[in-house]
């Protein structure tokens, strides 16, 4: 059987079959073939829901111009991977201004150490929407957190792995501000009982994983 060549491949076709990439590295090859695969590589940019850069050595600026492309955005993954990050602040800004991240359900910056309160705070402030967020592993403080309190009304799960520079105060500014809030990881950091319980009762349907309430069966709080 003769398989088609490149030219007589609708658009259409090479846009859906696009949409099954994974891989940032896979899209960025596809983008440079040719000008028609550019555009179906566009045109199916604008269709994905979720986008990950796990795993790859992307910048700000490849971050920022795939984000950009990504109109109907709902799942963002920017973490960590095996070589390292490369997105900064600059990149958190790029993303705040793409027309997907008022629209952001869950975002993911898991072990981004080079990003600072500045671009988390830009990004939560117009990431409204979000109701899964990652910062586990970064350096961020209170400042971010209050951004996330004051913006992210729709919060349900928040990652604070190992984040020692986000205080109880913060913690409590969450409890009030996110009301949606069901579960808080602050695996590493230096959480009291007191502050705990304190949080329960702000939030019943709070958890914090892991707890520091060790309550004998059926007492509530």
């Amino acid at each position: 059987m003769k398989l088609p060549c490149e030219s007589e491949v609708p658009l259409d076709v090479l846009a859906h079959c696009f949409l099954h990439l994974s891989s940032f590295s896979d899209m960025a090859s596809a983008s440079i073939v040719s000008r028609k695969w550019r555009e179906g590589m566009r045109q199916a940019l604008a269709c994905r829901v979720k986008l990950s850069f796990a795993g790859s050595r992307a910048d700000d600026s490849a971050v920022g111009y795939m984000v950009e492309g990504a109109w109907s955005l709902r799942e963002l993954n920017i973490s960590l991977g095996r070589w390292g990050s490369r997105i900064t602040d600059a990149g958190l800004i790029r993303i705040s201004l793409a027309r997907c991240c008022p629209n952001l359900k869950s975002i993911s910056m898991w072990g981004v150490t080079s990003i600072t309160d500045d671009g988390v705070v830009h990004l939560v402030s117009r990431a409204q929407s979000v109701e899964h967020l990652n910062v586990g592993g970064t350096f961020i403080t209170d400042v971010s957190i209050l951004a996330i309190a004051a913006h992210c009304s729709h919060l349900k799960v928040l990652n604070l792995w190992g984040c020692r520079h986000v205080t109880e105060a913060g913690l409590v500014a969450l409890g009030k501000g996110c009301q949606k809030l069901s579960s808080i990881n602050v695996w590493g950091m230096s959480i009291s009982p007191s502050c705990e319980l304190h949080l329960v009762r702000l939030n019943p349907n709070l958890q914090l994983k892991p707890s520091q309430l060790l309550l004998p069966l059926g007492i509530t709080v």
